[in-house]
């Protein structure tokens, strides 16, 4: 029966007056008892508890299921499909029922909370007696987040006794604290139900052939209840068997399973979730089939065969039993024939349908195996591909590994020639503290001014180390610090002290001082921080115009000349960019970051400057193209350097490609769009002009590129002075 949790009538559901004379339960006559099932074994043991409890023999119990919506909403092909699984729920629990001679009522609730439809249906039908299996992870009662059960004890009506069940113990219960305050609706068709079950009962015993009629007679006249017959000794055992396989039932538990066998192939066992044996239950129906040949045993035999093949129907077995009166026995020898041959068409039906089973079941079992063999050959390939990917990976370390080792190695070389030809220009009786021009600094004083280095005073990260503000003898300072394991920017450490030491220029970051034992670099404190700081727009500054943009480019210009011009050996910074200009207070133009300079020798320094280097340094998209390549190192390796800044100055874009991209934006006469759009005001001519010197610089071949003191500083000096005399008002 189909119900839904609106449902306001509801049918055919009730039970008998159970006393408790024997230990169980007390409940009174009109009293209903339910039980909530699914497939699971809680619900198995709370059945099994209420039939030895709550009930007796031929008495009627109700079996509640409810249905989640949610998990059976869809086509008309799902829904078939699940109301046939709904009927395989019920038979197993309708079959123990049969077994221990007890009604059963099925009623299938749709509702999407289980607790709500149990609790509505109770008060609504009236259900004094509820009995539920303990939650569980694969319960009855599907749920995520709450205890169905004490769910349902909270919602049941004040007149519904409730009881938990696990593993045949009540692990909780809920006494009813007021009578019913109706009858239930269900009593009077549980009234109807218990006087047909009667008539059945007592038809299935009556004497032989020539009495059928009157005893009929009788029956329908007064419809009372035959003694009860003692219980076969099967009935003493506590596991749960099929009730098929007593010796001696009744034809209507013949025809109950010949029917369930028709209706469905679900599993008629009630505690083994496995398939029952074809073969037992053949075995089953034919020892119930060789019993004596009585009239009674004729009589349940018809019945079996009528439900069988429909040709019969309850009406029909009366009228059978009324002619068989006054048959001559010729008609009892053609109905004991006819009985044969029903019996063996019976047993041949038996035996297709025990091969049918065997056959699905060898059926099912190949696939098993099948998908076992593919979840084992896909889990042995994830296997493989895993194991390969790890091993490329590892190649691939060891590959970057090596070549890192082989840039550090390189490095080390070039840093010890440089301190070789260093000692060589010295004489070995200089005072060391003579030969730098830098004031020394204690730790002490390096810890106190930048309050034991705190992340409060850190305003960069440099290439080697972070970078700290602090205050020396009243001034601010920049403090790099050098970190221990950098074990390149130690000889860049060294490096920087000997160039800086050793010159002063506006347009170069002045050194104030070190702290050698430490690895620390003291500098004048540069307050607008770099120009790529600058130019990206880095902490929401505003932009800067492009008077100080020309104004920037002629200093970073006079800067790398003086670092060219030096004597007696030139300097080449080999890394200039962006990020390694500062910018004070008035945005003047420094060069920082002198760590990867080199000195040319003095017998080359005259000629076109190129020098050959074991091995390249500088940032990648900055470094010139033939020094990279060949490693032939000039002077107007800077050259290039500088030309891709300074479209970088204009542009404000990334330097991979910068040059190639300009050039093209010229030629389709789209040069405009590549101005940095936060300048509104760019002049149009003098920014042309300005980039294609910046393309000459950046040109690939060394030859190609125009002199820095006679062609490029002449020409950005010209553009400053341009710029200056339209220069608005500096805002930091």
């Amino acid at each position: 029966m189909w119900l839904s949790k609106s449902s306001s009538n509801f049918y055919g559901i009730g039970g008998h007056s159970v006393s408790g004379g024997d230990g169980r339960h007390q409940r009174k006559a009109t009293s209903i008892v339910a039980v909530a099932i699914d497939k699971d074994k809680y619900s198995q043991h709370a059945l099994k508890w209420a039939l030895d409890q709550l009930l007796a023999r031929d008495q009627t119990i109700v079996l509640i299921h409810v249905n989640n919506k949610t998990s059976t909403t869809g086509p008309d092909g799902n829904n078939l499909q699940n109301e046939k699984l709904i009927r395989d729920l019920f038979l197993p629990f309708r079959c123990f029922c049969t077994r221990k001679h007890v009604q059963c009522i099925e009623v299938i609730l749709e509702d999407n909370n289980i607790a709500k439809a149990l609790a509505e249906y109770a008060s609504e039908a009236a259900i004094e007696f509820l009995v539920l299996g303990a939650a569980s992870r694969h319960g009855f009662i599907r749920f995520k987040a709450s205890d169905v059960p004490t769910t349902v004890m909270k919602a049941a009506p004040d007149f519904c006794t409730i009881y938990v069940i696990s593993k045949g113990k009540i692990t909780s219960a809920k006494k009813s604290l007021k009578p019913a305050p109706f009858v239930s609706p269900l009593y009077e068709q549980i009234q109807e139900q218990s006087n047909i079950t009667t008539i059945t009962d007592t038809f299935s015993t009556v004497p032989p052939p020539n009495n059928n009629f009157h005893v009929k007679e009788n029956l329908l006249a007064a419809p009372e209840k035959t003694p009860e017959k003692p219980r076969p000794a099967l009935e003493e055992l506590d596991s749960f068997k099929s009730p098929f396989t007593r010796p001696g039932r009744a034809a209507n538990a013949k025809l109950l399973m010949l029917g369930d066998l028709e209706e469905s192939e679900t599993d008629i066992s009630f505690l083994s979730p496995g398939r029952a044996s074809p073969d037992r239950m053949s075995v089953s129906l034919y020892n119930d089939m060789d019993l004596s040949p009585t009239a009674a045993t004729s009589s349940r035999m018809s019945a079996s065969s009528d439900h069988i093949f429909g040709t019969h129907g309850s009406e029909e077995l009366s009228s059978l039993s009324m002619d068989s009166k006054g048959s001559t026995s010729s008609q009892t020898l053609e109905d004991d024939a006819e009985m044969k041959r029903l019996k063996m068409d019976l047993m041949r039906t038996m035996e297709l349908y025990s091969t049918a089973c065997k056959e699905s079941l060898t059926t099912e079992e190949k696939v098993g195996e099948l998908q076992r063999w593919r979840a084992e050959e896909k889990t042995k390939m994830e296997e493989e591909m895993r194991k390969l990917a790890e091993q490329e990976k590892n190649k691939s370390r060891a590959t970057v590994e090596k070549a890192e080792a082989s840039r550090r190695i390189a490095e080390l070389e070039s840093h010890k020639r440089v301190v070789a030809e260093m000692k060589a220009l010295t004489t070995e009786d200089d005072n060391q503290d003579h030969k730098f021009n830098y004031t020394r600094y204690t730790i002490e004083e390096i810890e106190e001014s930048t309050e034991y280095f705190a992340l409060s005073r850190k305003i960069g990260e440099g290439g080697y180390g972070p970078v700290f503000k602090g205050w020396l003898s009243n001034n601010a300072v920049a403090i790099k610090v050098l970190r221990p394991d950098a074990a390149q920017g130690r000889s860049q450490f060294q490096q920087e002290v000997e160039v800086l030491s050793c010159m002063q220029h506006p347009n170069m970051v002045l050194l104030l001082g070190a702290c050698p034992e430490y690895g620390c670099l003291v500098y004048e404190y540069m307050a607008n921080g770099s120009l790529e700081d600058r130019l990206l727009r880095r902490g929401n500054t505003p932009p800067l115009s492009w008077q100080i943009r020309f104004k920037i480019a002629s200093e970073i210009a006079t800067g790398i000349l003086f670092l060219h011009q030096t004597k007696p050996e030139p300097i080449v910074h080999r890394d200039l960019k962006p990020g390694n200009i500062l910018l004070d207070q008035n945005f003047v133009g420094k060069i920082s970051d002198v760590g990867l300079a080199r000195l040319l020798p003095p017998s080359v320094a005259d000629d076109i400057t190129q020098y050959r280097m074991t091995s390249t340094a500088g940032t990648f998209c900055y470094i010139d193209p033939e020094y990279q390549q060949t490693g032939m190192l000039g002077v107007k390796s800077d050259v290039y350097s500088l030309g891709i800044m300074l479209l970088q100055m204009i542009t404000v874009r990334p330097a991979m490609g910068l040059s190639h991209h300009v050039k093209n934006a010229i030629e389709k006469g789209k040069f405009s769009e590549m101005l940095d759009p936060f300048v509104h005001d760019w002049p149009q001519d003098e920014a042309l002009g300005f980039a294609k010197l910046a393309l000459q610089c950046a040109e690939l071949r060394r030859k190609d590129r125009p002199d820095l003191g006679k062609v490029v500083l002449p020409e950005l000096a010209r553009l400053r002075d341009l710029g200056e005399e339209s220069m608005p008002p500096l805002t930091v």
